[in-house]
């Protein structure tokens, strides 16, 4: 993509990352990649000068309700119920946070963390395939038109795995997305940066080039965390804080659980990664250091629905006007 700032140390991390897993990064010469290096059916980038970073489940789709069936049942097998306070804390995290945090909020901390795991996305799995389940948030398919027609790169980055994004890639239209992230192809799941900081890098662009879109705290902290414009678009109410959404996962970091749930569909990290980079942890529960919750707080935009959401209002983020 022409004109794509120099690498900074967030990038060199991400493209660590694509090395490790395989996955292309593209180059001033190279028509935008998919995740599976298919080149995608793009629009013309030149005419955005960034690119907007799309979570999936309760922002495009509303599968997030699918997630919570799957979870009931889950807490049902140990003979608990799955309480308002504990989906909520819960939305947003990929599953190697998910899990631990689950377990024990359900009050069952030493239940096997893998076989939770895989109980959650097999049934997630089955869900996502049945006919008729998968449903688009209401003006997602609006703003990915106006997205295309603008000629807007876009991402579609989630903590869902590839099996469980490819059918709401078949619903939406995979035409829609210039590259795209799954939740196994990642080193770290969000609430971590990684996801994010992988998009951008295989767009070529800077994380401050880059809009997302989240509708979880747990995936607004990602998009903050990796440098991005952040946008905000609660898919319910009373989500937890960012700082609790902070405090939450280096609890679940912190106990033997995650490591095994982490463990489930999870490439190895890159052998040359460097501590240095902002957002990659010495210690995964101490928290990036250094970390503002408070300032990352205060540039987190907020919108009640995607309907609410132009072209325009992305540009004006990158402070950049529509031609």
């Amino acid at each position: 993509m022409a004109g794509a700032a120099p690498a900074g140390p967030g990038r060199r991390y991400a493209r660590q990352v694509l090395r490790a897993t395989g996955a292309p990064a593209t180059t001033d010469e190279d028509a935008p990649a998919t995740a599976d290096g298919d080149a995608a059916t793009a629009p013309d980038a030149a005419r955005w000068p960034g690119a907007v970073l799309m979570d999936m489940d309760g922002l495009l789709v509303d599968t997030e309700g699918l997630w919570t069936i799957a979870e009931q049942e889950l807490a049902a097998s140990f003979g608990r119920s799955l309480t308002p306070e504990i989906k909520h804390a819960m939305v947003g995290h990929g599953i190697d946070t998910a899990v631990p945090l689950m377990l024990s909020l359900l009050g069952v901390p030493d239940a096997d963390p893998v076989a939770a795991a895989h109980f959650l996305l097999d049934r997630a799995f089955e869900l996502f395939r049945t006919p008729g389940m998968v449903i688009p948030r209401p003006g997602a398919r609006e703003l990915l038109a106006a997205l295309r027609s603008a000629g807007v790169p876009t991402a579609l980055v989630s903590s869902s795995f590839r099996a469980l994004m490819d059918p709401v890639l078949d619903e939406l239209g995979r035409e829609h997305f210039t590259v795209t992230v799954a939740g196994d192809e990642v080193t770290r799941r969000k609430p971590f940066p990684d996801p994010y900081l992988i998009a951008a890098a295989m767009l070529d662009l800077p994380p401050r080039r880059c809009v997302v879109l989240e509708d979880s705290t747990a995936g607004a902290l990602a998009g903050l965390r990796a440098g991005c414009h952040t946008v905000l678009v609660p898919s319910s109410p009373d989500l937890p804080s960012l700082a609790e959404v902070a405090q939450a996962t280096a609890a679940a970091l912190a106990t033997d659980a995650a490591a095994a749930a982490a463990s489930v569909g999870r490439i190895p990290p890159p052998a040359d990664e460097d501590p240095a980079v902002p957002g990659v942890l010495a210690d995964p529960a101490a928290g990036p250091v250094g970390e503002d919750i408070a300032a990352m707080a205060a540039r987190l935009r907020q919108v009640a629905s995607l309907a609410e959401l132009t072209v325009d209002d992305l540009a004006a983020l990158l402070g950049v006007a529509q031609p």
